[in-house]
C-alpha cells in the first residue's frame, strides 16, 4: 500500500497528464516528476488508479480528440497531432477500443443530442470507458 507521500507525488503526475497531455510525455517522464523509477511508477500508478499511466494518458488523449471530432471542424489526423500522437494507426485502435468506434465513423456520426449541453456536463456524458478487463 503506497503512503500518503507517495500517493500525493502520483497524483501530481496524474495531473500533469491531465494538463500537458498533448506534449511527449513518457514513463520516464512521469516517473521523474512523481520522484520514482519508471518501474516502480508504473507499478504504483495503476495499484493506486486502476490502469497503467500509458493508458490513463492515452484515454485523456481519446477525450479530447472526441471534442474536437464532435465539432467537425478537424480532420482525423489533425485532432490525433493535436493530442500529442505520433502514430495514426495507435490512436485509431485507442479510439476504436475507447469508443466503440472509428475515429472517422465517429466525426461522421450526429451528434445533435449534445447540442446546448454545457462542455463540462458534455466531457461527463461522453467520458471514454475502458473495457473491463
Amino acid at each position: 500500500m503506497a503512503d500518503l507521500d507517495e500517493l500525493r507525488r502520483l497524483r501530481v503526475a496524474r495531473s500533469r497528464m491531465d494538463r500537458e497531455f498533448a506534449e511527449p510525455l513518457d514513463v520516464a517522464a512521469l516517473a521523474r516528476t512523481a520522484l520514482m523509477s519508471s518501474a516502480h511508477f508504473s507499478r504504483r500508478f495503476r495499484e493506486a488508479y486502476g490502469e497503467t499511466p500509458y493508458r490513463y494518458l492515452m484515454t485523456r488523449r481519446v477525450e479530447r480528440a472526441a471534442a474536437m471530432l464532435r465539432r467537425g471542424d478537424v480532420s482525423v489526423t489533425d485532432a490525433c497531432v493535436a493530442v500529442g500522437c505520433t502514430s495514426l494507426g495507435s490512436f485509431s485502435s485507442s479510439f476504436t477500443e475507447l469508443l466503440g468506434e472509428t475515429p472517422s465513423a465517429y466525426r461522421a456520426r450526429d451528434h445533435g443530442e449534445l447540442e446546448g449541453v454545457p462542455g463540462c456536463q458534455a466531457m461527463v456524458l461522453t467520458r471514454p470507458r475502458a473495457a473491463a478487463r
